[in-house]
Formats: structure tokens, C-alpha cells, sequence
């Protein structure tokens, strides 16, 4: 069981891959996290509002938008620019997101190990950035 000073924090999870989403999701619960999962990004920012998380899982790629553009959006607004945010994608790497204005705090490729990205929410719950 992982650190008591992580549980009880709340993670969003958008994700178009419903496989992927439920792994993520059963993985988090089972460590102790509250888990709201989106499987495009319509209306996020109203279900940001709502369910204020500590940190957003966000991939790349999802069928109505750009991640990417998503972040943008995050950091630009005053409410939402402090949420860690670990980007995941199957197509691109780390490198890819270097020379991008608005970086993720941190970047898993798919598919991924489940160590490591819990180490990664881990840190970046207490503070840490990858990227």
C-alpha cells in the first residue's frame, strides 16, 4: 500500500481508449484514489469544476480533440494552471512534447508500465515535474 498522504486525492482520466481508461481507473482505486474518468474532452472543463482534481492523466490523441490544445487551455486559465498534468500517447514521445510551449508536468508512453506510472502520479502529487 502506498503512502497514506497520497489517498483520498481525486485524478481525472481522459481517455478515449475505454480498455486503457479502466485499467487506469482500477489501478488508481486500488491505490487509494478517487477516479473520474472522460473518454472525450467535451465539456472537461465543467467536469474540472466539478470534480476539482489534484491531478489530470490526459492522452494525446482523443477522437473530438488535441491533448495538446487541452493543456493550452489548462494552463491558460487562472482556475486550472496549478492541475499536474501526466500526458499519455501511444503515438508520440517525450520528445515530442520539448519545444511545445505549454509542457505536461510529466509523459508516459502506452503501452506502459504500471510501476511507473504510479511513481510518476506519486511524485507529481508531492511536487515533482518530469518534463
Amino acid at each position: 500500500m502506498k503512502k497514506s498522504a497520497t489517498n483520498y486525492k481525486n485524478i481525472l482520466v481522459i481517455e478515449d481508449n475505454h480498455a486503457i481508461l479502466d485499467v487506469i481507473t482500477l489501478i488508481l482505486q486500488s491505490e487509494a484514489y478517487k477516479v473520474s474518468g472522460l473518454s472525450k474532452s467535451a465539456n472537461f472543463m465543467d467536469h474540472i469544476d466539478e470534480f476539482n482534481p489534484d491531478l489530470l492523466i490526459l492522452d494525446i490523441m482523443l477522437p473530438d480533440a488535441d491533448g495538446r490544445v487541452l493543456l493550452q487551455e489548462l494552463r491558460l486559465n487562472e482556475r486550472t494552471r496549478h492541475i499536474p498534468v501526466l500526458m499519455i500517447s501511444a503515438r508520440y514521445t517525450k520528445e515530442n512534447l520539448q519545444n511545445v510551449e505549454f509542457k505536461p508536468d510529466a509523459f508516459v508512453a502506452k503501452p506502459f508500465d504500471i510501476d511507473d506510472l504510479l511513481d510518476q502520479i506519486e511524485g507529481l502529487l508531492a511536487g515533482e515535474k518530469y518534463l
